[in-house]
């Protein structure tokens, strides 16, 4: 073996106190910092050292040639040594400003990817492969006629950025409607809103096409505008995580938001008080409902945006991930002629979805079905659905008295959220009419000890539900970058611990997550599913609301009768491959 060469079995040189990274004076070496960020081993990294001070090789060159770290680990190590921010790509929206200044050729070339861009300060943002380039940082700037503010990146994202970025639609399209309304002080005095109250500047309505239409790609259900001091940023709700996209400048905020509130019929000279409206926008064949609703903060009106979609239709319920018992246990309870079906979980898990998939499985023509809702999400045909008007005296409470006169046979109030309304959904089930409503408690067995709270009399509520659902949504793992991999031993613990005898005995269970890629954001999950809870109430549950037993009893029970609470469908579907144990952890921990 040549002398001074490392490979990975070579032996390793004793070079003191190996269980403490070496310091060279007072400074840590590239591999010290790794080892600091445990992405190397200390002997591994003495030897590095040894192998340096040997051949003269330098240890970034050692580390890469052997291939001993990720590009991300080295990034950071290399950041830290030069005293330089890290930035995560990923997690970092694309700034049209900055993208017009620097051209893609010289991006490419000098492997270098704009982040923002500072008008006032005159400087440049960079996220770079090599931040100590110091020949591409004098270039840039000679370029630009901007002072460039390095930050270490990993090559592989910054080379992925260069190519996607500059092309990516979004990005694209805002930086080209933006160039006819540069930030500077005559142009954006042309945007401010004339005496007719309409927007002169039509590149601003560009811009909210493009941020609305990159929404409808990606499959977003909500936009965030929201204003800060520098700038505006523009956040996307995908698969239930907020992602930051776009940057735009603070100077067009005001123009934005006002053609926004003109879309949606908002008074656009009140900036005081929070406001509410909708409007409808279509792009393709695809058609959306856009719930609008701005509030005035600190910088300025933040707008928020939810999108309902128009086409599609209401999903199944297996296709929502309801299966097995749960599923027969709620099909059960749903084709009985009376009685009370009651849906929980916390806002945003899909509770309203599985309400509309229930209905849509018994609606036919042979039914009356009428619904009170805050707000209407989806219309359905031949369902009598009415929106919620406390101003006008409309309440869950008053609407479900005028219901009883409609003469229903299905009633759906959207939530159960006093001792009156609780009241007469008991009384509609004890006379013959079927009630689903929603909750806002964490698991099934929480239902019933939070209607006793509200005032409901244990013998009344104890024959008139049916059944009970909890529900989670965790997203789903992207199929076509979807790998396997070795879990965490302490989850792997915990795991068997809560499925306990529903451990697949029969197989070795594999585990898998997303590699991530262009199509799924490099997030690595596509799309969403539900984790259920579904409780029946049996004879034995019964007895136990009549006792006024503690949620914790009627958990108990509902188990020995073969209930799979959230965490346990959680886990199976990872044991399926459909979701990672991360995601259920993260919507289902207690």
């Amino acid at each position: 073996m040549q002398f001074g060469v490392v490979n990975k079995n070579m032996p390793i040189p004793a070079t003191g106190n190996s269980s403490q990274p070496a310091q060279n004076g007072s400074a840590y070496s590239l591999a010290d910092i790794l080892v600091n960020l445990k992405a190397l081993d200390v002997n591994r990294a003495n030897q590095i050292k040894m192998t340096e001070i040997q051949t003269g090789t330098s240890q970034e060159d050692l580390i890469r040639r052997l291939n001993l770290v990720s590009d991300e680990d080295l990034a950071k190590a290399k950041a830290t040594l030069y005293n330089i921010p890290y930035v995560d790509l990923n997690a970092t929206p694309s700034s049209p400003e900055a993208l017009a200044v620097l051209p893609q050729e010289v991006a490419e070339k000098f492997k270098v990817f704009p982040l923002a861009l500072d008008k006032i300060q005159k400087q440049l943002v960079i996220a770079m492969a090599d931040p100590m380039d110091i020949s591409a940082i004098e270039f840039i700037e000679q370029k630009t006629g901007y002072h460039v503010k390095p930050q270490a990146a990993n090559p592989t994202k910054v080379d992925e950025f260069v190519s996607t970025r500059y092309t990516s639609s979004l990005s694209q399209e805002v930086t080209e409607a933006m160039k006819d309304v540069a930030p500077d002080k005559e142009k954006i005095q042309t945007l401010d809103l004339s005496k007719t109250g309409f927007i002169r500047e039509e590149k601003i309505a560009e811009i909210v096409s493009h941020i609305l239409d990159f929404a409808m790609r990606s499959r977003s259900s909500d936009v965030h505008i929201e204003p800060q001091e520098k700038s505006t940023r523009v956040r996307y709700r995908i698969d239930g995580i907020l992602q930051e996209k776009l940057t735009i400048p603070r100077e067009l905020h005001d123009s934005l938001v006002s053609r926004i509130k003109i879309l949606c019929g908002m008074k656009i000279d009140e900036k005081r008080i929070p406001q509410d409206g909708r409007f409808n926008f279509k792009s393709g064949d695809n058609e959306v409902d856009l719930r609008v609703s701005s509030l005035p903060t600190s910088w300025g009106e933040k707008i928020v945006m939810r999108l309902l979609k128009k086409s599609g239709g209401v999903p199944e319920l297996v296709e929502l991930g309801l299966r097995g018992q749960g599923l027969k246990n709620l099909q059960d309870a749903i084709l009985r002629p009376h009685g009370i079906v009651i849906i929980c979980g916390p806002t945003g898990s899909g509770k309203t979805t599985t309400l509309y998939s229930l209905i849509s499985k018994i609606n036919t023509p042979k039914v009356n079905i009428v619904t009170l809702e805050d707000p209407i999400e989806y219309k359905i045909a031949g369902v009598n659905q009415v929106q919620i008007n406390p101003a006008a005296g409309l309440t869950f409470a008053s609407g479900l008295r005028a219901f009883l006169r409609q003469d229903p046979n299905i009633i759906l109030v959207g939530e159960i959220r006093d001792k009156e309304t609780a009241d007469l959904a008991i009384q509609a089930s004890l006379t013959g009419h079927l009630v689903f409503s929603t909750l806002h408690t964490n698991d099934a067995s929480g239902a019933l000890p939070r209607l006793l709270d509200m005032g409901a009399e244990p013998y009344l509520l104890a024959s008139s539900m049916t059944a009970i659902v909890a529900q989670r949504v965790v997203r789903k793992i992207h199929d076509e970058c979807k790998e396997s991999y070795a879990p965490d031993p302490k989850i792997l613990t915990e795991m068997k611990a809560v499925v306990g005898n529903l451990w697949p005995a029969d197989k070795e269970v594999k585990f898998y997550k997303g590699k991530g890629d262009a199509e799924c954001g490099n997030s690595g999950y596509f799309g969403r599913i539900g984790i259920f809870e579904v409780l029946p109430v049996t004879e034995k549950i019964s007895r136990l609301i009549l006792a006024r037993s503690a949620a914790s009893d009627i958990e108990k029970e509902a188990k020995e009768e073969g209930m799979i609470t959230l965490k346990q469908d959680g886990y199976l579907k990872v044991f399926e491959g459909v979701t990672t144990a991360e995601e259920v952890l993260r919507v289902a921990q207690e």
